[in-house]
């Protein structure tokens, strides 16, 4: 029978679940609130400069694999995609001369081996390590709806057991620093927390997984910038049948009883759906769209959850050229201790470290087309504490006196450590975004950048699940399982699809034979 499916949310996840579901014949609408799909992926034009708005590091390309071969196509068909060399920069505060990490194992253990005698070897145990538990992660823990204790209790996961369980319960800063003495490559090695929502002093050490992606497997762009990914799965949800409907604000879940019967829209627009799929923020879901009687987690519940960092976002357009940036640039404080602790802790300062360690991306490095010849496009990510009451950003300087202050200081910072002294007198498009406009753009939690945070506490089976106790409503998205990224949100997309089947295996969905397609 079809489905009438309902999908609040036209973000990578809601258009990839649009996409699989359209592929098995449901009758399936996208409802997205904004003017425009990709939610945090997202785009912003002005001036001929074309800029991503959220994610930037093509990781996992086996993921994106497996979701276009679910439909029948590849990534290489959808996505023009090229590998960057090296895989990114770092300047370290005090430090004149930058380090540029390479990708590959030799040229990887060759560049460790040059910055600390002794840290090649010790990176090629560390990187053989590391691709077994992403190899593990992969096959029995990623593509698990966590419905029963079935995956777990694998031969395969039980046989690990004694090389887990220590990767469980010590913080990844501790696991580096083992091993490593340099302060950059211990940082070059924690810095993939963040890419987690996190800090290397609370996330487990199982993530030093994360190594293996961007040290053994390397770095990929999309050319055209990631909103060619968003473009791709909404064409092939498109293509299949679903039809997606933009500035269409979701105002309540339609209830009858427990059950979920479709969603009421802003103008008052009534939907019915057998199912209704949330990919917003689970907490504004259960908050904004649900009676409280109906929502799966007290309010004390989610007091005690930790939101990924929050983030000052700075996109510059930038008269010349800045061959001191590479396409990824990462700058790191001496104190890196002190940044995470005013990003997360519990008292935490209520500001913007400064200086920073942040990120930079630099997509005209290696794409034409995202800012007219001669001039660069800058991404600049600062990691903040996840306080939407810090305010909120704007277009060339309009944003809230405090957020623009601050962006003040990291363009000088950025011009001072990388030697480009001018850079703020050529700066001609600027646009600020801050927690405050996470929170109302997104509904994020706390005005979080990536959902929940990956603590031990909300990893795995402890991640909210995809199951609400509405019947007819499941969530999927970076604040539930698996968890944040781009390959993390094509993965719940899957999830989702197999709980609407029946389908509580631990494992991909098959792909379609050759023949099939």
């Amino acid at each position: 029978m079809t489905r009438r499916i309902a999908i609040i949310g036209g973000g990578i996840t809601g258009l990839a679940t649009a996409a699989l579901l359209a592929d098995r014949g449901d009758e399936v609408t996208v409802l997205e609130a904004l003017d425009d799909v990709g939610g945090r992926a997202g785009s912003w034009e002005k001036d001929g400069f074309r800029f991503d708005t959220g994610p930037s590091w093509y990781l996992m390309p086996e993921v994106f694999d497996h979701f276009f071969a679910l439909l029948g196509t590849t990534a290489a068909e959808q996505l023009d995609l090229v590998r960057l060399d090296p895989a990114y920069r770092v300047y370290h505060e005090g430090e004149s001369e930058p380090f540029d990490v390479v990708s590959g194992r030799d040229a990887a253990v060759a560049a460790f081996e040059a910055r600390e005698s002794g840290a090649g070897e010790n990176l090629a145990t560390y990187l053989d390590s590391a691709g077994e538990i992403y190899d593990l992660a992969v096959s029995r823990f990623l593509y698990d709806p966590y419905i029963s204790l079935k995956g777990l209790t694998h031969p395969d996961v039980l046989s690990k057991l004694g090389t887990l369980l220590p990767l469980l319960l010590r913080p990844l800063s501790t696991h580096v620093e083992k091993r490593f003495a340099d302060p950059v490559l211990r940082q070059v090695l924690g810095y993939p927390a963040v890419f987690l929502g996190g800090s290397p002093y609370d996330a487990p050490s199982l993530y030093h997984l994360m190594s293996h992606l961007d040290l053994d497997d390397g770095v990929l762009y999309p050319r055209g910038g990631f909103v060619q990914i968003i473009r791709a799965i909404a064409r092939l949800a498109e293509e299949r049948g679903a039809v997606i409907r933009t500035g269409s604000r979701v105002e309540r879940i339609i209830t009858v009883g427990d059950v979920a019967t479709g969603v009421r829209l802003a103008d008052g627009t009534r939907i019915e759906a057998d199912h209704v799929i949330s990919t917003a923020d689970m907490h504004h879901t259960e908050t904004a769209l649900l009676p409280r009687e109906l929502r799966s987690r007290s309010d004390a519940w989610w007091d005690k959850r930790v939101p990924s960092f929050g983030a000052l976002l700075i996109l510059l357009g930038v008269e010349g050229e800045l061959p001191e940036l590479e396409h990824h640039t990462l700058l790191f404080t001496k104190d890196w201790k002190a940044n995470f602790d005013a990003i997360f802790g519990a008292e935490h300062a209520g500001a913007i470290p400064d200086p920073a360690s942040l990120y930079v991306c630099r997509p005209s490095a290696t794409d034409d087309d995202v800012a007219p010849a001669g001039h660069e496009n800058l991404f600049v990510l600062v990691p903040m504490p996840a306080a939407p009451e810090l305010g909120h950003g704007g277009v060339d300087g309009a944003g809230d006196p405090a957020i623009e202050a601050a962006a003040d200081a990291v363009i000088a910072q950025i011009a001072s450590w990388t030697g480009v002294a001018d850079l703020a007198d050529r700066v001609r498009v600027r646009r600020t975004i801050s927690p405050g406009d996470f929170a109302a753009d997104f509904g994020s939690f706390r005005g979080g950048a990536l959902g929940l945070a990956h603590t031990l506490g909300q990893s795995a089976m402890f991640r909210p699940g995809l199951r609400s106790k509405v019947d007819g409503l499941l969530y999927a998205g970076q604040t539930v399982l698996p968890g944040v990224g781009l390959p993390m949100c094509l993965i719940s997309a899957e999830l989702v699809v197999k709980l609407l089947d029946g389908d509580v295996s631990t494992g991909r969905l098959p792909e379609p034979l050759a023949s099939e397609r």
